[in-house]
């Protein structure tokens, strides 16, 4: 949860905060803490997917919508007007390796305050660590407009060439210097960790405004009460959530009475505008809303509800227009969650199932579960990481026969087909972290069988691996011998083979009763390098279904 902060002065200005009304915040899939010890502020927890609740503004309008007091309840729609001249972002192809995408808009005619700074500050900081990851995944800028020349170039320097005066200090820095001597450039180095450039954004005048995702210029970046423009770039590996994240940015100074511009953005000759606020559309099936919620609601009242959320419905085609600020809707049911929400769990009526059940833990489960207990009083960490991959570590990691996902929201689209890849990637993800490390992870996984109803067979797998500078084939199969012999079963014999993922003459197929349940062996060195691992790496997986069975 983000734990938000709103002025409750300014919050009453539009709601007059009672009990009845703590409780309705509740209601509304947020949480009310209570009032700060001075009792100037309003304490709120807001889900991390829900960042267009941030600011104080956004959330009064949506929330105000929900309670029925706003006039214009469904899809909320704001005018962007079209670029002006030089109103342009020019993307090299040089930050193609570091820091890939951006999008960018421009506000107009605002008023700063100091309250207003400050909520801003705020909001940018809890995006970073929430959508953003900690500016791993998203990194948002925002500078006053009259310091900046137009058009803007994005593009990635080697760190000696870059030179700047960063946020709050007094002296001219280079790349690295702000790395290794900025407070704000410590925290945030291992971003940038092992890239033979940075990414920065610079004017027509050759100013550069930031080094993202570290800091912004003192000079070019740093918003005052005298600001009234301002250019915003968000910054990061996945333009989709970039996109979202303007728009919530782009709406938050609307509603502060900003007038929103679009850019556009040159990446090598494909002109793209930002922001864009037209909705997205998805259908809506009346059977499954009914069905999930346990309810009989009639399309107006579905109607009703939606439009208590948010949204926009036609009762006809039962399409349903969602914000392009919304990040948390990706399917049916996020539309279906928000519509119980408008219906009011406190309505929702407790019926006892008229067959009476024992429920069991399943053989499988309890078999996880023991393996789990055993590696972690190996002083193993436990990892639960995501079922899809990207194209990218599809590509890296030589997946065969890829099994795409459908209309997926992110650049997530890969079913894995193994649990090794994900644990190699989380390893390359924590290079900086202490070592030995040594971790696990129990999953399922996905292949291709046309004998399935669906055509995809899934599997329950155990991934271990050990990264360490005395990793090697023993280490990982005297493990491999302790979960057989603590579960009852012993290995019938390890045949040497190939496997892409192990060196050649130190891989084994793992035997058991007669079956093949899984590999072990040393990852080769290639791999590990390419994946910025300095380790060798011990690794097996094993089938887990094919172990219980």
């Amino acid at each position: 949860m983000a734990g938000i902060k709103f002025s409750k002065k300014e919050f009453e200005k539009h709601i007059k905060l009672t009990d009845e009304i703590k409780e309705k915040i509740n209601l509304f899939g947020t949480h009310f803490e209570g009032i700060s010890e001075n009792g100037e502020d309003l304490e709120l927890d807001i889900l991390p997917n829900r960042p267009d609740l941030f600011s104080l503004q956004t959330f009064i309008k949506s929330f105000s919508a929900f309670l029925g007091k706003d006039k214009e309840q469904g899809l909320r729609k704001y005018k962007t007007n079209k670029p002006e001249k030089n109103f342009e972002v020019k993307i090299d192809k040089s930050v193609k390796e570091v820091r890939p995408y951006t999008a960018c808009a421009i506000i107009k005619d605002i008023k700063f305050d100091d309250e207003k700074i400050k909520e801003i500050i705020a909001i940018q900081e809890k995006i970073h660590i929430t959508l953003g990851r900690n500016r791993k995944k998203i990194a948002i800028g925002i500078y006053p407009l009259e310091k900046i020349t137009l058009p803007i170039k994005f593009e990635a320097r080697a760190p000696k060439d870059i030179k700047f005066i960063p946020l709050e200090s007094d002296r001219e820095m280079n790349g690295l210097q702000i790395l290794q001597s900025h407070k704000t450039g410590r925290e945030y180095a291992h971003l940038l960790e092992g890239k033979e450039k940075f990414p920065v954004f610079v004017d027509a005048a050759g100013e550069i405004l930031s080094m993202p995702p570290i800091i912004n210029s003192h000079k070019t970046g740093k918003v005052s009460e005298q600001t009234n423009s301002v250019f915003i770039e968000c910054s990061g590996f996945d333009f989709n959530i970039l996109k979202k994240t303007l728009n919530i940015l782009a709406i938050m100074f609307a509603e502060m009475g900003g007038k929103i511009y679009q850019m556009e953005l040159d990446y090598e000759g494909k002109k793209l505008i930002t922001p864009d606020i037209s909705p997205e559309k998805m259908k809506i099936s009346t059977e499954n809303i009914n069905k999930l919620i346990g309810l009989n609601l009639k399309e107006n009242e579905i109607k009703e509800f939606l439009e208590k959320m948010g949204y926009s419905y036609n009762p006809k085609t039962k399409i349903a227009e969602i914000p392009a600020w919304r990040t948390d809707i990706m399917h049916e049911v996020d539309l279906i969650e928000d519509i119980a929400i408008a219906y009011g769990y406190n309505n929702l009526i407790p019926e006892i199932p008229s067959i009476a059940t024992a429920g069991e833990i399943s053989k499988t489960e309890s078999i996880k579960h023991k393996i789990s207990e055993m590696l972690c009083n190996l002083n193993m960490l436990e990892l639960s990481t995501l079922h899809i991959l990207t194209k990218e570590d599809a590509k890296k990691f030589n997946v065969i026969n890829p099994i795409e996902v459908e209309d997926s929201k992110t650049e997530y689209k890969i079913l894995r087909p193994n649990l090794t890849i994900s644990t190699l990637k989380t390893l390359s993800q924590n290079i900086d972290s202490e070592y030995p490390q040594r971790v696990f992870e129990l999953g399922r996984v996905f292949k291709i069988n046309e004998k399935e109803e669906s055509g995809i067979e899934e599997a329950e797998h155990l991934s271990i691996a050990i990264a360490s500078p005395n990793a090697g084939f023993t280490e990982i199969k005297q493990i491999l011998e302790y979960i057989l012999r603590m579960s009852g079963k012993s290995i019938s014999v390890i045949e040497n083979t190939e496997n892409h993922f192990y060196i050649e003459g130190r891989c084994g197929k793992i035997i058991l009763e007669g079956q093949s349940i899984g590999f072990l062996g040393e990852i080769r060195p290639s791999l590990i390098n390419s994946l910025g691992i300095k380790m060798p790496i011990a690794a097996l997986e094993i089938n887990i279904d094919k172990l219980v069975n």
